[in-house]
C-alpha cells in the first residue's frame, strides 16, 4: 500500500492517475450493484491492507469510510502545503463509517474525491518539510499523503469487489 519505494519514485501525477483509475473502477463497481442490494453488510475474506473490523461492511459503509478519510487527507495535505501542522492525531477509529449510511453517500464520497484532488491540484509542493504522523507508516509529509490515498483507494476497491461478489452470490 506505502512502500517507501513508491512514495521515493512515484510521483504527484502517477499517485493522481492511480487514485482516478482506483476512483473509475469503484463508480462502475456502485453502478453494477443492485441499488437496494447497496447497504448490505456482506462477510469477506481480508483484502491486504484491510482491517479486519471493515470486513462485514457494506457497499454503503465502504464509501462513507473513503468519504472520511478522503476529506481529513485533504486537509492534512492542505495544511502541510501551507506549512502548518495539522491539528489532532490521525486515527483509525475516527474513520469508521456509520451502520446507517444512505445512499447519500455515494454523491458525498464522490465529492470527497474532488475535494482531494483539487487539494494536491492547488499545492505548489507536495514534498514539505512538515510531516504528519500516520498510525501505520509513521510521519509522512504531503506527497507521502497523497501516496496514501492511491493505495488506500485501490485497498477498498478491492473490499466493494468483494462485497459485490457477495450479493450477487446471496442473490441470485
Amino acid at each position: 500500500m506505502l512502500s517507501a519505494l513508491k512514495r521515493r519514485f512515484g510521483s504527484r501525477e502517477s499517485f493522481t492517475a492511480e487514485f482516478s483509475g482506483e476512483r473509475a473502477r469503484i463508480r462502475q463497481l456502485v453502478q453494477s450493484c443492485e441499488q437496494d442490494s447497496l447497504a448490505r453488510r456482506v462477510l469477506i475474506s481480508r483484502a491486504i491492507g484491510m482491517e479486519d473490523s471493515s470486513r462485514n461492511w457494506s457497499v454503503l459503509m465502504t464509501l462513507d469510510h473513503l468519504r472520511i478519510v478522503h476529506l481529513e487527507i485533504a486537509r492534512v495535505i492542505g495544511d502541510l502545503t501551507k506549512g502548518k501542522m495539522p491539528a489532532g492525531t490521525a486515527s483509525t477509529a475516527a474513520v469508521k463509517p456509520s451502520p446507517l449510511v444512505t445512499a447519500d453517500v455515494i454523491g458525498a464520497y464522490e465529492q470527497s474525491c474532488d475535494a482531494l484532488l483539487a487539494t494536491v491540484a492547488a499545492a505548489t509542493t507536495l514534498k514539505t518539510q512538515l510531516r504528519f504522523a500516520h498510525p501505520w507508516f509513521g510521519p509522512l509529509d504531503a506527497h507521502g499523503w497523497h501516496a496514501l490515498a492511491a493505495g488506500h483507494l485501490g485497498i477498498h476497491r478491492v473490499q466493494i469487489e468483494r462485497i459485490s461478489a457477495g450479493l450477487h452470490t446471496s442473490s441470485g
